[in-house]
């Protein structure tokens, strides 16, 4: 059996994308799965609870954790996904998108967090995993509004490590390159310079196979940040 078996484990925007390759592999690997997502339809197995929840509602997140609490217990693994990418100049970027990328990005994160890290301390122990992006230590055009909810998710994650140093539960940040996701239908970047195709992309199921390496490791090896991108 792997690290993973029988472990329960909740993942947020697990309906499309990283998300939903990052449970489908924990599923694979013997671990309960709590599959959380706006789009969603609740739905209850043996290995897999599908709950629909927007993770920017403190309410939902909050039904969300008695949920996964009552159904399976407190998961030792949180993989918190669900998030929201956009482009633009910074002339045609609105101050309404720059709050829906902060609501998305690191209001969602920090409200999952809110709800599960004390729970997980409680338990003694278990890994918090925060989906960041290469934008969130490297700066490129076209990105003001999504660059700043993902190095303000990278901020979060080091105080979390801070805060929760020494309780058993650990933090890690995985930071992906372009990944090939419906996220990138709006850009079309196979037809625009400066941009990788999406040939060449990561697919979601690598960056899936990291944040499960992450998640199987024993619980005295902390990964602190994990970097990856195409080749």
């Amino acid at each position: 059996m792997s690290e993973l078996g029988g472990r329960v484990a909740l993942v947020t925007g697990a309906s499309r994308g990283i998300g939903l390759a990052v449970a489908t592999e924990l599923e694979r690997l013997g671990a309960r799965v709590v599959r959380a997502a706006r789009s969603l339809a609740a739905a209850e197995s043996a290995t897999r609870l599908d709950v629909r929840c927007d993770v920017t509602d403190p309410d939902q997140v909050a039904a969300l954790a008695h949920r996964t609490r009552s159904a399976f217990g407190v998961p030792s693994v949180v993989v918190a996904n669900a998030g929201a990418f956009m482009l633009a100049p910074l002339a045609r970027t609105q101050p309404s998108d720059l709050t829906a990328q902060l609501s998305a990005n690191l209001a969602g994160p920090f409200i999952v967090a809110r709800a599960f890290l004390p729970m997980m301390k409680q338990e003694g122990g278990g890994r918090f995993i925060s989906l960041g992006s290469i934008a969130d230590h490297r700066a490129f055009p076209e990105n003001a509004a999504y660059a700043a909810s993902k190095f303000g998710l990278r901020g979060l994650h080091e105080v979390l490590r801070e805060e929760y140093r020494g309780s058993g539960v650990l933090c890690t940040l995985v930071s992906p390159g372009p990944t090939d996701t419906n996220a990138w239908d709006f850009v079309d970047p196979d037809r625009r310079d400066g941009f990788i195709p999406r040939s060449r992309m990561l697919r979601p199921e690598d960056v899936a196979a990291a944040v499960v390496w992450v998640a199987g490791r024993p619980a005295h090896v902390d990964v602190d940040w994990l970097r990856l991108g195409p080749a």
